[in-house]
């Protein structure tokens, strides 16, 4: 394609020898311009200029451009730029035209495949009336120049100006986009090196007049910055001190994340509501789109029941090694809970992201849309860069605040599609508070059950039928449900402690370790004793849980009603499985009905369930993932904690209260608290008194809640997980105003891409 003036012209080369040859009589340069060809006064036109006596090249090919394949006014003005681009698109293999005229607007054109057709009518961006003179492309973003030194940010995808920034005194006539970094080169010489929020961090004198042109290059392991200018000089600089060595390769900014994201969480995609499933299908393909940029073959994988799809991408290794073919599996779900804002308890609509005091607040930004999106421009960064030594697939469900419903048998199903996997990796959790890195090794298991006991008689009135003669449906329950845990609150059933085994020295010293390090942040949780016992309790230790109790009739309190039901969940642990807890359990509850001797009936029924997951913290995917975590959060998160926060004073040894409550992550979270909450630190602290110790490694914990698929991975895979949480305690995650943290989002990419490249290596 070329431009001249307002016009747009293209032509199919692989059509040129196909065409018939030109008459070269008709080339402007013998045909006579109604202006320049015109006659003066005198009557004498103006003379042609003699055909140039200089060396010229020879032979080539002429070719003329069809009237049928040139746009008038395509803008009013000159067009002074314009760039190709791909994945703009729901249909990834078709390209985008983009360009910008004199007249200040960018346009856009859809290239259908069939190039006979040319561009369709372009799609426009207007921002005032100044020419557009160069443009440059990050991902989604972008960046416009125009006169008198501004630079213009767009976001393509919602076709709106994001921002304007004055950077130049001259007009801006190049930019240059890589690293993460904007490069511009203006009318007087001058360039500038501009970062992801378009904050100067550089800029010099490059030529002594236009700089025309520009360009990111590789140079013998240097990266460097190349311009060309019109007083004859082509310069070339050496960037490589300006780029930030984790972020090197990386195709796209931070910003271009955020905005992604920001578009991820605007599907509604509740996979607990009928009326979103809409939603959920449009989410699942615009993270296929996603997937589609960066050059993954992907799949929707259909599930059982009707059930929302599995998103499968995979990234082809491009680089031989001994570990090609021995891929590694990302597990994520792209579906969130409900979330609403009757009362304004959100600080925005929950599916619009917000960015407030450097956290990103929206429904699934933390609970999983986030760390999904981290890791997929992880993944683009090493394809645009070194490429990749083994294969990256994903696995992204859509059922999982549901119960993971037909995740299983997709999997099942599609293991020929999934191939051989060498790790599994999942980023679904969140840090113990909000300072520290963790790494997750164990999850405790699941089992939902519903019991109700009912009569076949209908709703009583209490006042006219009620008499100890009459078996009452609730009574029952109450009397069934309270069998089942004893006044301490341990669980009550035969056999269900059995093969559980007893908790180590190392593991219980581990324990003693976290409580201490999370106490000097927090001295009302307690003391380390009783801390590193709720972490026991929480985390390695079964527990039944009853959530509600429901009855038949009017709620009122005269009715005896006819049925009642209550929803129970049981925690597993390792060495428990959900089939011996299924029998164990429905024989105890019968067992104890019987005992009542009751005219009623009693039904148990067995919901969702997970079997519990314990990973092996010493294995090479959890090394890999602790080394990438000491390197990205390093000394930016020790210096942090230590100036940020009044450092308080270590009541770990003090004696221990059995009375104090027990330890909750929303304590926990609490405690954590800000540097910003909390204050700059007392000058009349006594440092070493108040010396807080920092881990030099994450803190290696397990969790107390469930996630279905990992086990479940693992034994059908055959292939060891591994639990990197990405966000802080405070998230939020399933409540009001969930948000995280973008310096957790932008470090999430960062170890995400090291072990993307390094664990395939060991």
């Amino acid at each position: 394609m070329s431009s001249a003036l307002h016009i747009r012209q293209w032509y199919d080369l692989s059509q040129k020898d196909f065409q018939p040859l030109p008459d070269p009589k008709s080339h402007p340069s013998y045909r006579n311009h109604r202006f320049f060809d015109s006659k003066g006064p005198t009557g004498i036109s103006t003379p042609r200029p003699s055909p140039s006596s200089g060396s010229r090249a020879v032979g080539g090919q002429d070719l003329e451009i069809s009237k049928n394949d040139i746009i008038q006014y395509a803008h009013y003005g000159y067009v002074y730029c314009m760039l190709l681009a791909t994945g703009l698109s729901d249909d990834p293999n078709v390209e985008t035209l983009i360009s910008g005229g004199g007249d200040g607007t960018i346009k856009l054109w859809s290239l259908a495949n069939n190039t006979n057709t040319g561009p369709t009518k372009p799609s426009r961006l207007e921002n005032g009336d100044d020419s557009v003179l160069t443009l440059a492309l990050d991902g989604l973003v972008l960046y416009s120049g125009r006169l008198e030194g501004t630079i213009d940010v767009w976001d393509l995808d919602a076709q709106q100006l994001i921002r304007t920034v004055k950077v130049h005194a001259a007009d801006v006539l190049t930019l240059a986009v890589g690293h993460g970094l904007l490069f511009s080169g203006a009318a007087n010489g001058m360039t500038r090196i501009l970062n992801s929020r378009q904050e100067t961090i550089n800029r010099w004198k490059a030529h002594d007049h236009l700089i025309l042109a520009s360009s990111i290059a590789s140079f013998h392991e240097n990266e460097i910055f190349i311009t060309g200018g019109n007083d004859g000089c082509v310069a070339v600089w050496d960037i490589s001190k300006y780029l930030d060595k984790s972020s090197k390769g990386s195709v796209m900014s931070n910003e271009q994340l955020v905005i992604s994201l920001e578009k991820f969480i605007s599907y509604r995609t509740v996979s607990s509501r009928p009326e979103f499933a809409q939603d959920c299908r449009r989410g699942a393909s615009y993270l296929r789109s996603l997937f589609k940029r960066f050059g993954a073959t992907t799949n929707l994988l259909n599930t059982t029941g009707g059930n929302n799809p599995v998103v499968f991408a995979r990234f082809k290794a491009k680089i031989q090694s001994q570990a090609q073919g021995k891929a590694i599996l990302f597990y994520g779900h792209y579906d969130v809970v409900a979330a609403a804002n009757w009362e304004q308890r959100w600080i925005s609509n929950p599916f619009e992201m917000q960015g407030l005091n450097g956290y990103l607040y929206g429904r699934g930004v933390s609970d999983n849309k986030g760390p999904i999106t981290a890791a997929v421009f992880a993944v683009a960064d090493i394809v645009a860069g070194p490429g990749l030594i083994s294969d990256i697939i994903f696995m992204i469900e859509g059922e999982e605040e549901s119960g993971s419903k037909g995740f299983q048998q997709a999997v099942k199903e599609n293991k020929h599609l999934i191939g051989n996997v060498g790790w599994i990796l999942l980023a679904n959790s969140y840090w113990l508070n909000d300072d520290i890195p963790c790494l997750t090794y164990g999850l405790r298991g699941v089992l939902n059950v519903t019991i109700e006991v009912a009569s076949d008689r209908p709703d009583l009135h209490s006042g006219v039928d009620g008499s100890q003669l009459i078996s009452e449906a609730l009574k029952d329950l109450i009397a069934t449900l309270a069998s089942l845990t004893d006044s301490d609150g341990k669980v009550n059933i035969p056999g269900f402690y059995d093969n559980i085994p007893p908790i180590s020295r190392r593991e219980k010293e581990s324990y003693q370790a976290i409580s201490k390090i999370l106490l000097q942040d927090g001295p009302e949780l307690g003391d380390s004793g009783s801390l590193a016992d709720s972490f026991e309790a929480r985390w390695r230790q079964p527990s039944l849980t009853i959530h509600r109790v429901k009855t038949s009739g009017p709620a009122n309190t005269t009715i005896i009603s006819r049925s009642a039901s209550a929803d129970l969940s049981v925690r597993l642990v390792p060495n428990q499985t959900t089939t011996k807890v299924q029998k164990i359990l429905r024989d105890a509850l019968h067992r104890a009905f019987d005992r009542l001797n009751s005219e009623n009936e009693l039904t148990v029924r067995f919901g969702h369930c997970a079997e519990p997951w314990l990973g092996d913290p010493s294995n090479k995917i959890f090394q890999t993932l602790e080394e990438a975590v000491k390197e990205v959060w390093g000394n930016q998160q020790r210096k942090s904690l230590s100036n940020g926060r009044r450092i308080s004073k270590d009541l770990s040894t003090r004696l221990r209260s059995p009375k104090l409550p027990a330890a909750t992550s929303s304590t926990l979270s609490m405690a954590a608290g800000s540097p910003s909450e909390n204050g700059p630190a007392d000058d009349n602290t006594d440092s070493s008194t108040h010396k807080k110790i920092l881990p030099e490694k994450p803190l290696y914990i397990r969790e107390g809640g469930s996630i279905p698929a990992v086990r479940f991975l693992e034994q059908e895979l055959n292939a060891p997980a591994a639990h990197l949480p990405c966000g802080q305690a405070s998230d939020s995650a399933h409540l009001d105003n969930e948000r995280l943290r973008l310096l957790n989002l932008y470090n999430s990419r960062k170890i995400f891409k090291k072990v993307f490249q390094e664990l395939p290596l060991k």
